[in-house]
């Protein structure tokens, strides 16, 4: 089981605002902002739904693009990060919808993030 993981982000400002508004109807928040002091003076940023962060930010040009899928508790929850994500600026990358090829309840929508890396939202739940 993964405990947390993250991305790295070319423009904090611009990535903490798409991420709160694009995360927000999983549940997700800025839970943590680590000291400059403790960084070496770069922006470091936990997401997750309290009391536990486990999406990180790290400021830094990201040299690989990253996918990371979010668990969603319902295929309405998955359209409203859509919708969100799309809203916070972010680019689409697969519209809300089922994807049997992965498996038959599989429904998912996938969205760039400022830094192009691909964000997705999944409801692994039959309708």
């Amino acid at each position: 089981m993964i405990d947390h993981t993250g991305v790295k982000m070319s423009n904090p400002a611009q990535s903490r605002r798409f991420y709160e508004q694009a995360l927000a109807p999983l549940g997700y928040a800025v839970l943590m902002e680590l000291p400059k002091e403790h960084t070496g003076g770069i922006v470091v940023l936990g997401l997750g739904v309290a009391p536990k962060a486990d999406f990180w930010l790290q400021e830094a040009q990201p040299k690989e693009r990253s996918h990371i899928a979010f668990a969603a508790s319902s295929r309405k929850q998955v359209d409203e990060f859509y919708k969100a994500a799309l809203a916070a600026g972010g680019k689409d990358n697969g519209a809300p919808g089922p994807r049997p090829h992965y498996h038959p309840n599989y429904y998912g929508a996938f969205v760039l993030d400022p830094d192009g890396h691909n964000i997705e939202a999944v409801c692994h739940d039959p309708e």
